[in-house]
């Protein structure tokens, strides 16, 4: 009886003994589970944070430890699920990467592939149009004496900035893109010949002269490709000049023998033909030179050697300022802002008083082009003189000064 009462003890005893290992393991597997389960919340919170899009569900431990043995199937079913989603994401990834990849590369094809079927990709530039002068003078000779509009086309003409003829500036009357009128300066009579018409635009750059037909590429629309070649190219080589230009100075027969018949007679008076008019002698003497400049007399403008009348016009400076100003085959009036446009033989009329008539009338005798403006010279009677400035006639007398620039 004790002896069975000690074997069901021992019994018991491996009972309670196998309970308690089973709880052991159970603690154990508890330990594992839990674990597990937070190895698998970490990597799940990290895998969320890199692809939001396929977070797996985390597994939580709450059941009892009597549910030990689910709890190993549920450790394994997240493990299973973690790696599932895990793979799932990394897969997700590489086909997004993939993708991405391949968007990239479609597009660095694209150029290649349009090219291939055809299509053609192109960008061009401006390339700035410089001023060319294409033909040759309109007027190839012109007096000493200056004055004489000469006109040249091109291309881009109205960016020329200077004119020089034989060294000196010679005023620009009118410039437009086709085409630029220019006004021979006047020269000393030992000047006379052949010099050279240069060209150059508002920098200062020589402009080619090219004959008529040259192609250029001025103003052309490039690709890139011909642009890269031009850049190559020594402009000078481009834009070289085919042909000078040569204007010749000649000597101006009625001119000379006007301002001939000036010099002779500034310091002394031609009383052999004509009537002196003391102290008021200018206008008679402006008149004077003009006859013999060629000029015919006409019923408004006249003087009578035999009786020695003369009308208005040839005596008096208000009265030849307004026959003049009839006469625009003869003459045109110019205020003294155009002073670049006077040339020799012209005819000067001062205001003194600036009360709007004129009060002396003298023959332009020399006419200075300079890089800071026009200096006229000016000589006749009454102030006998044959080359008398007018700067210093205005400062010494007041006033303003007029012109007639003479045909």
């Amino acid at each position: 009886m004790i002896e069975g009462a000690l074997d069901s003890v021992a019994a018991v005893d491996a009972e309670v003994n196998r309970s308690a290992d089973i709880a052991d393991t159970v603690a154990t597997s508890d330990a594992t589970v839990a674990a597990g389960a937070a190895a698998a919340d970490a990597a799940t919170e990290r895998l969320d944070a890199r692809v939001a899009r396929h977070r797996a569900e985390r597994v939580r431990n709450r059941r009892p430890s009597s549910g030990a043995p689910r709890r190993v199937v549920a450790l394994s079913c997240a493990t299973a699920i973690l790696g599932v989603s895990a793979f799932g994401a990394v897969a997700a990834a590489s086909a997004d990467d993939k993708a991405s990849l391949t968007a990239a590369s479609d597009l660095a094809a694209a150029p290649q592939a349009a090219a291939s079927a055809g299509d053609e990709i192109t960008s061009s530039i401006e390339i700035a149009e410089r001023p060319a002068v294409t033909s040759a003078l309109s007027t190839a000779a012109a007096p000493f004496t200056g004055g004489t509009q000469v006109t040249v086309t091109g291309d881009a003409l109205d960016q020329v900035g200077h004119v020089v003829v034989g060294g000196v500036e010679a005023p620009i009357v009118a410039a437009v893109p086709e085409q630029l009128t220019f006004q021979v300066p006047a020269v000393a009579e030992s000047a006379l010949g052949g010099v050279p018409v240069a060209f150059t635009d508002v920098a200062g750059e020589p402009v080619a002269v090219t004959a008529p037909g040259t192609a250029t590429v001025a103003g052309a629309s490039a690709p890139v490709s011909l642009a890269t070649q031009l850049t190559e190219i020594d402009e000078a080589a481009v834009h070289a000049a085919t042909q000078s230009l040569v204007l010749t100075y000649t000597s101006n027969p009625a001119i000379d023998a006007q301002v001939g018949y000036v010099l002779t007679y500034w310091s002394g008076y031609n009383t052999a033909e004509y009537t002196v008019l003391s102290g008021v002698d200018c206008a008679n003497f402006a008149s004077q030179s003009l006859v013999a400049r060629g000029w015919a007399m006409d019923a408004g403008w006249y003087y009578d050697r035999a009786t020695g009348a003369m009308s208005p016009s040839w005596a008096s400076s208000t009265a030849m300022r307004d026959w003049l100003y009839g006469r625009p085959d003869l003459a045109t009036p110019l205020d003294d802002s155009q002073r670049g446009l006077v040339k020799v033989g012209d005819i000067a009329q001062f205001d003194w008083d600036g009360s709007g008539d004129r009060d002396h009338t003298a023959i332009v005798t020399r006419v200075e082009h300079t890089a800071s403006g026009t200096n006229v010279w000016v000589g006749g009677h009454t102030k006998d003189a044959d080359y008398w400035n007018v700067d210093e006639a205005l400062a010494s007398g007041g006033g303003a000064v007029t012109y007639f620039s003479l045909e």
